[in-house]
């Protein structure tokens, strides 16, 4: 399944967004110190009206102990056992024409990580940074890519991994005016 993280699909997960919330009897101000913003950017984020960073949906995941991908998508994982991905089988949004996730434990439930394929298409625009709680690990597959951490700009080619502390300000970049596709694990 490919879904495009465009307004309706925005709409949607901000709908779950705010049934959780809702569900939880948390307010807008704790849900907001749960994803370290402020309470107006939560509640732009909760109305659909903002692009949600997978950053956010991390936060929620974590501080309210709900599958990642069920916020992402709606649904709920089921698989104890294993979940099999096939190439190009896996659940995948497209957030933005620059990125598109491909989930690829989206059906384990109780996972520990989440692993996605990632492609960032080239653009003009600067890096969009966020930070998340947690340790992320991404290697290159294919392009290459530039990745900001902290401040500091990493150049990683075809094979290249890194590993590293999400708390810092990170975010990413394809080079050589040439889509990269990088596998993106998120702890």
């Amino acid at each position: 399944k490919i879904y495009r993280m465009v307004n309706e699909q925005i709409k949607q997960i901000a709908s779950r967004m705010r049934g959780l919330r809702e569900d939880l009897e948390l307010s807008i101000e704790q849900m907001a110190k749960i994803c370290s913003v402020t309470a107006g950017e939560y509640s732009e984020y909760e109305s659909g009206d903002k692009d949600i960073p997978v950053s956010i949906l991390h936060c929620i995941s974590q501080g309210c102990d709900v599958e990642l991908t069920t916020l992402l998508f709606g649904d709920e994982p089921h698989m104890k056992t294993y979940y099999l991905t096939r190439k190009g089988q896996g659940t995948a949004m497209e957030r933005t024409k620059a990125y598109k996730y491909q989930s690829l434990a989206a059906g384990f439930i109780d996972r520990k990580a989440d692993p996605f394929v990632v492609t960032v298409e080239p653009n003009d625009k600067p890096i969009h940074l966020n930070s998340h709680p947690g340790q992320e690990f991404n290697m290159v597959l294919e392009g290459t890519l530039l990745l900001s951490i902290n401040g500091k700009e990493l150049t990683l080619n075809e094979g290249d991994s890194i590993y590293f502390d999400s708390n810092k300000l990170h975010g990413m970049k394809a080079l050589n005016n040439q889509p990269v596709k990088f596998l993106a694990i998120i702890l």
